[in-house]
């Protein structure tokens, strides 16, 4: 026996409790009062009722008012959404427990609640948000483009222009190559291809109006109005310069000969505001269309086809 000393003393605590028991009293009875023993147990078992108050304010927020709440209303995920209904239904069932006095059960339904909301936020990842917002993005933005591009060869086919039916070609094989791009699921760079696309089909069109009929049918009520007009076909075309000339000469510096055109049209265009501000919008016009035209020849330099 003294080789096991420890199997002795379990040896005799099983003895002293299986006498306990024999003789009618409990173990809590040799010790303490059986009221005050059950009273102090129970205590202990409890939440607490201020830190219980608290986390129903943030599971409430968790649930109702947070990144995770709104990221589940924008994804559109059936499942990430009966999931955070769920945690509603469980977080409306912890407050009637709690208004009934059952603490311990409220807390529990409270992280019950939580659990649900976390396993909805991650059916609801930014990244399949994400992905179905690119994939919308590019779906609309191949309407426009079409839409743009039907104009364009109106536009063109009426005024025989022959260099903006070979800006419709170049937009034709954009939206070819970024059907081809959405085909393989790329739709972020899909969508980048068709924004020049985009762009290269307004540039046209509005480089198509200077100086004959369309001009005179966009009816401006003043030349304020025609100036702001063409502050819209300078900045499309500098956003083309960016697009598709950055595009296309990839990391390589600009030729000498393209930069002396984007700073020719960056002088005219701040002389174009100068002008206005003085309230001579007549001259303002006049500059901006200088600008889209320094625009349009450092596009055309880098052997992009647009009229001007």
């Amino acid at each position: 026996m003294t080789k096991y000393p420890f199997c002795t003393r379990l040896l005799g605590h099983a003895a002293i409790f299986t006498a306990l028991l024999g003789s009618g009293l409990t173990v809590a009875q040799t010790e303490t009062p059986p009221a005050s023993n059950a009273s102090t147990r129970l205590q202990a078992m409890e939440p607490d009722r201020t830190q219980l108050e608290r986390r129903f304010e943030s599971v409430g927020t968790l649930i109702e008012k947070s990144t995770a709440a709104r990221q589940i209303e924008s994804s559109g995920e059936t499942a990430a959404i009966e999931k955070r209904n769920s945690a509603k239904e469980i977080y409306g069932q912890a407050k009637s427990a709690y208004s009934a006095g059952d603490l311990a059960k409220a807390s529990s339904l409270l992280s019950a609640a939580s659990k649900m909301m976390f396993e909805a936020a991650r059916l609801a990842a930014p990244e399949s948000v994400t992905a179905k917002k690119v994939e919308t993005d590019y779906k609309n933005k191949l309407e426009s483009v079409n839409a743009l591009l039907s104009a364009q060869r109106r536009i063109a086919t009426e005024k025989n222009n022959k260099e903006s039916q070979a800006s419709s070609h170049q937009v034709e094989a954009l939206i070819a190559d970024a059907e081809r791009k959405a085909s393989a699921g790329q739709y972020a760079n899909a969508r980048t291809i068709l924004e020049q696309a985009y762009l290269l089909a307004k540039a046209s069109i509005s480089s198509m109006r200077s100086g004959d009929t369309l001009v005179r049918s966009l009816n401006f009520a003043n030349k304020e109005e025609e100036y702001h007009y063409e502050i819209d076909r300078n900045e499309t075309h500098k956003m083309l310069v960016k697009v598709l000339l950055e595009d296309k000469l990839g990391g390589e510096a600009v030729s000498p000969r393209v930069s002396e055109f984007l700073t020719s049209a960056g002088s005219l265009r701040g002389e174009a505001e100068a002008a206005a501000k003085r309230g001579d919008f007549e001259a303002g016009i006049k500059l901006l269309e200088q600008s889209t035209g320094e625009l349009v020849k450092a596009i055309r330099s880098a052997g992009i086809y647009i009229p001007g």
